[in-house]
Order: C-alpha cells, then structure tokens, then sequence
C-alpha cells in the first residue's frame, strides 16, 4: 500500500467548515492512490471547549497541582474528541473511516507523563484497517505505556505521532497541514514580504524550529530524517504546494547550487535574559564553570546561549526564571549581572558554511539600524544574536532586507 500521512493541527479542524476543508483533503489523497493515515490534534486553541490548555485549565481550577498521570489523561481526551468529529465528517461524505487511540495505533511510550518519549511503533491495527478499505483517524500527542498508561508527548506531540508514523508505515510523504502556506523566510507578523520557502533541508528546518519558527516542531522533522522521508508543510485552506522538506541532496538536485542561498531564514525567540557571572576571583575556575551550571540543572532551569572565558561565563534563560537564577548564584557566593527582556535572533542557512562575509553582512545590517548586539555565537548552518526584546523585530526586518529574503 501506498501510505500518506497527514497531520492536521487544532485551528484546521476548529469548525465545521473547516473539517470539511479537512476532509477534501484526505479524500482527494485517497483519489490520488493513497492509503490515507490521519493525525489530529485537539479541536482549536485556547478558550476553545475541548482545546488541551482549556482541559487543563479546567483541572486546575479544582487544584493546581494535577497528578501527571490523571492530567495525560485528561488532555488526551482532546484528541479523541476531533478524532471521532472527523471520523463522522468522512463517513458522512461515504469515505469509511475509524479513529485509533494513540495506544491502539501501537504508539509505545517510555513512563515520562507529559513529555513521553516515543520507545517503538507496533502499527498492526493499522494496517489491518487500512487493508479493509478505512481512512484511518490516529489521535495525535499519545501513546502508552508498555503496561498500558495512558502519556502525552509534549508540545508539538502530534507532529511528532505524525512523523514516527510515517517512518513506521513507509510513508512516501508525511504532510502538515497548518493555516500558514508552509515554512516562511521570517515571521509574517514581523515581517510583512516574508516568503514562503519552496524547499529547504531537514537539518535548516530543524535550526528554524529551535530557534522559534512553530510550523513544525523539531523532534518530527528529526524522525522523518532517519528514514529520509519527505515532509511537506502545506495550508489546509488553500492549495498551494507549500514547503518540502527533504535532504541536501535531493534539495540541490531541485534548487541547482545550494551554495547560491546563503540564508534560508530567520528565525527568532523572545522573552529572555542574559546572565553574566565574573568568575576572575576564584581560583579553580574549571570546577566554578561545573558547579554554575549542576545547580542551575539541579533547580530544573534550562540554560541556552552558552559563551564560557576564562573569567567570564554568559548564558540566556527564559524572563520568568530570570530572579531565581540569579538568587541561586547568589547563594552560591556568585554576583550575577542580568539584562532582563532580550531575544535571540538567528538567521539560518546551510549554504553559509565556509562562506566568508556572513557575519559582517550580519553585522552591517543590525549596526545600520542601531541595533547592539549583545551577544553572538555560530555554527555551520546558523549564526546567533543576542539583542534586546525592543529591537527583535527591527532586527529580524534588517537581516531579512540584508540577505534578499524578501525576494520572490
């Protein structure tokens, strides 16, 4: 059989004129020879009936420490609910169709309520209904448990179900249907000529992601690359081709020199803060580094940014836990200096490597507008900076308008 997974996330399936978009979709994929798996997603966002955050907000307002196990659960039930709303839709329109739990899709998970890890796939329920001529439905950001509890995945779970589905089937595309045309050159609400991207490679994609592009999470992109299978980032409401994400080789084969691109986007996070530690003053400077670091994972903050000198550490954390990280250094005998409310910048791009001039462009751009850098660190496929939350947007638009992103 000739599987295509397509996943559909919370706003595609929000209304009943929107679930019937859906369903064109799927019903046109089966035209075209295919063995239909869907994944879906909790109905809507936020203030939405059956949205994840409303469910949870819904437990919480009885108490606000909700055990891990009874909250997978409860915001497992999202899922079902759009599952068996679609499951009618196409069997209203003649398309036979059945919804699977994640768990009876054979979505095997380790113990980590909230944030499980896929462990293996068992896909016979799968086959077997899809052999019987059904549309198969799979309740997306689930699994179980070898001893048969119920986890959820984490934000972006059903692009994750969707991706390791498709590398278990053998799926010839794995298709994520958003309300965006597919994976942008920036943020359309910062930058207003921002294009889409017709290809770009799984390892670009993957950067954009982490670096705060949300059309698709990064552990799915990650999965669909060990079996080298193709995903498409596409709009539910139009029909456009959207973006393809596939590997180097088969993206030169498609856009001729890769080198030809320096800058395939940029991507950006808000709401940090810079922490600097001087640490001159002490004389063993290796075990100072490892104890700043063990106490802040200690206390469950995550640390990113990460620039170590002899005398000087820096590192960025989310606002939020801005205070307490430095209260912990302080108890440690640390003076923290923080610079609260900045953003990472990152522009991405595998054509850079080895390139000389990326940064001075980088820089030109931001100097022109004024813009400090506080901060900057590379690889070879992105180049960081650190600058304040005020100038995020300024920045993004220079270093879209340096490269030439906003060319069609």
């Amino acid at each position: 059989m000739r599987f295509i997974v397509q996943k559909f996330g919370g706003t595609s399936v929000a209304t009943p004129e929107k679930r019937q978009q859906v369903a064109q979709k799927i019903i046109g994929a089966q035209a075209e020879g295919f063995a239909p798996v869907v994944v879906v997603s909790a109905i809507g966002r936020t203030g939405d009936p059956y949205a994840t955050d409303t469910l949870i907000n819904l437990a919480r307002e009885v108490h606000s420490d909700v055990p891990g196990r009874e909250l997978d659960l409860l915001v497992a039930c999202g899922e079902i609910i759009s599952g068996v709303i679609l499951v009618n839709t196409l069997i209203a329109r003649g398309h036979p169709a059945v919804l699977l739990t994640g768990g009876q899709a054979g979505i095997i998970t380790d113990g980590n309520f909230a944030n499980a890890r896929i462990e293996k796939i068992q896909p016979g329920k799968i086959l077997e209904q899809a052999k019987a001529g059904n549309i198969v439905v799979v309740a997306g950001f689930q699994g179980v448990t070898r001893d048969g509890e119920v986890t959820t995945l984490g934000r972006g779970g059903s692009d994750t179900t969707a991706a390791a589905l498709g590398v278990a089937l053998d799926a010839e595309y794995i298709d994520i249907f958003t309300d965006v045309e597919g994976i942008m050159t920036a943020d359309p609400r910062l930058v207003e000529d921002a294009q889409t991207i017709d290809v770009v490679t799984y390892n670009e994609t993957c950067q954009l992601a982490h670096e705060g592009a949300k059309v698709i999470h990064p552990r799915a992109v990650e999965i669909a690359m060990q079996k080298n299978i193709p995903l498409r980032v596409k709009c539910t409401f139009s029909n456009e081709p959207g973006t393809l994400v596939t590997n180097q080789g088969e993206l030169a084969e498609v856009t001729g020199i890769q080198s030809d691109r320096l800058i395939t986007g940029i991507a950006h996070i808000s709401g940090l803060s810079q922490i600097k530690i001087f640490t001159k003053n002490y004389p063993d400077i290796k075990d100072v580094q490892m104890k700043i670091f063990k106490a802040l994972a200690l206390a469950d903050i995550s640390v990113d940014f990460i620039n170590i000198y002899p005398h000087l550490v820096i590192f960025t954390v989310r606002d939020e836990v801005g205070p307490k990280t430095v209260e912990i250094l302080a108890n440690m005998g640390f003076e923290a200096e923080i610079q609260k409310e900045c953003a990472k910048i990152a522009a991405v791009g595998a054509g850079m490597t080895g390139i000389p001039g990326v940064m001075a462009g980088i820089i030109e751009a931001l100097t022109k507008e004024g813009i400090t850098i506080l901060q900057s660190a590379d690889s070879y496929t992105t180049i960081w900076c650190l600058v304040q939350n005020d100038d995020m947007a300024k920045a993004v638009r220079a270093l879209h308008r340096q490269f030439g992103l906003n060319k069609a």
